[in-house]
């Protein structure tokens, strides 16, 4: 009996030490695979560290971020860590609905039209494929690239060849094994795609291996966001140094003074509803009896109208004293403007010339506002309008423009007095998106005491502010007016 128990004893005390060495050893293996996972773990950690430390060199000590050279140094290691033989760096347009091509590393086969691609008599295949891949945008949601970008996440395809998402090529060096393309993401948007194909080791991408790219994309896409923001902030500098050229040629074009002929009185007012504005006016001492006044609305903002504007007064100034016909000097205008306007833009225009002695007024409209003519104290003092036929230029062919504008003339007496405007005025907007209207201008004119020019201008802005109150006004206001006497 007791022999029996010592061999039961034996045995359950070798099946125990049976157990504690299979623990130990799977302990062991267990804390072997934690090391090595944790050894691989530190080494991405690394990979990652030094890639944002090597891509942050770009930013160092540089006052101008170049975003392409940005680019390169991302995909230049984001290929040599995944030992890729090729990628390319995709980044979305402003509009995000199609991406392109900012960088390409080696020979990269297109991810579509497979069929496109001819690469047997040429030297230069590389620059060929770089070329064909940057010039053809990919829509989101199309294709591979297209799709990681619209998903968010990344795809990996261990065998290519047994993928129909991949394309076939013929070419041995075009052939695609493997490949790994990752979303670029800032915060919750994509900016772009990052693709790698074929392992420069042959074998297959893993897991592993598109969590890295991941992880590396994710961190690029930082100095990317901040390059486009100086990017922007670059361009906005520039925005406003154009800006303030076009302010400088609108300033030198409007009267910095009024002129003084004799027994004419003359008043005006312009406010620009953005910092460039599209309404010129100008008067114009023809000779010792002929003043002429042009006041124009040019429809396109910006250093465009600004130019357009510069033109318009080089010609009116250069042909005034050859050219005392209003409707002749119009005409002149839209010969040599109608040609050089863009098709989104036209100009309106009211070209007067007034004899200072026999007080005799001609004016020709180009589709422009009609002119307002107040009659003296001993006469009608609601303003009426003056007409005139014409279209603005731009819109016609010389032929119909000179068929349609004619001049007009009116006799103007001691006291009466002449108000122009841009329908800047007229189409001022109250808080509610109400009108201020032709009529509103004519009744307040009408109601006000007479005066010179200048205080009715005066009269007129501070009823039109209040009028507007805090409503922000999208067109340009331009008031001119003179009293003859």
């Amino acid at each position: 009996m007791s022999n029996l128990l010592h061999w039961i004893t034996t045995i359950i005390a070798s099946i125990l030490e049976i157990v504690l060495l299979v623990f130990f050893y799977f302990t062991y293996q267990s804390r072997q695979q934690l090391r090595r996972e944790n050894r691989a773990m530190r080494k991405e950690q690394e990979v990652v560290f030094e890639f944002v430390n090597q891509v942050g060199e770009v930013f160092a000590d540089a006052d101008e971020i170049n975003m392409d050279t940005l680019l390169k140094r991302i995909l230049f290691f984001s290929t040599k860590t995944g030992r890729a033989a090729s990628g390319a760096i995709y980044l979305f347009s402003p509009d995000r609905s199609r991406l392109f091509a900012r960088a390409v590393s080696g020979i990269f086969p297109p991810l579509y039209d497979a069929g496109a691609v001819k690469t047997e008599h040429l030297l230069a295949k590389s620059q060929y494929l770089e070329t064909l891949v940057k010039e053809r945008p990919v829509a989101t949601g199309e294709g591979l690239v297209g799709s990681a970008a619209a998903v968010g996440s990344g795809i990996i395809i261990e065998d290519a060849e047994l993928d129909a998402r991949v394309p076939t090529y013929a070419d041995a060096f075009l052939r695609i094994q493997t490949l790994l393309i990752v979303p670029m993401r800032f915060g919750n948007e994509a900016l772009g795609v990052l693709a790698l194909i074929n392992r420069t080791d042959g074998t297959a991408y893993t897991a592993g291996d598109l969590n890295l790219l991941q992880a590396m994309a994710d961190q690029a896409c930082v100095p990317i966001h901040y390059a486009g923001l100086r990017a922007a902030l670059e361009h906005k500098k520039q925005i406003d140094r154009d800006i303030h050229a076009a302010q400088q040629i609108q300033a030198s074009l409007l009267p910095q003074s009024l002129p003084h002929p004799e027994g004419v009185r003359l008043g005006a007012y312009n406010l620009p509803a953005y910092d460039i504005g599209g309404d010129y006016y100008d008067f114009i001492q023809i000779d010792e009896d002929h003043l002429g006044i042009a006041i124009a609305d040019v429809a396109g903002k910006g250093i465009g109208g600004a130019m357009m504007m510069a033109v318009c007064q080089g010609i009116l100034r250069t042909r005034a004293q050859q050219e005392q016909s209003p409707s002749g000097m119009l005409s002149e205008l839209n010969r040599v403007l109608s040609a050089n306007l863009a098709e989104d833009m036209f100009i309106t225009i009211l070209y007067m010339v007034l004899n200072t002695k026999t007080r005799e007024l001609k004016f020709a409209r180009a589709g422009h506002e009609r002119p307002l003519i107040c009659r003296g104290e001993g006469g009608h003092r609601t303003p009426e309008p003056l007409d005139s036929p014409g279209i603005a230029i731009g819109l016609a062919d010389p032929e119909v423009f000179d068929r349609a504008i004619k001049d007009a003339t009116i006799q103007l007496e001691p006291g009466d007095g002449i108000i122009v405007y841009t329908d800047g005025i007229t189409e001022a907007l109250n808080e509610e998106g109400e009108e201020w209207g032709l009529e509103n201008l004519i009744r307040f004119i009408e109601n006000a005491p007479p005066s010179d020019p200048e205080p009715l201008l005066t009269a007129i802005r501070n009823e039109l502010n209040r009028y507007i109150g805090a409503q922000q006004q999208y067109d340009d206001m331009t008031l001119l007016a003179l009293k003859v006497s």
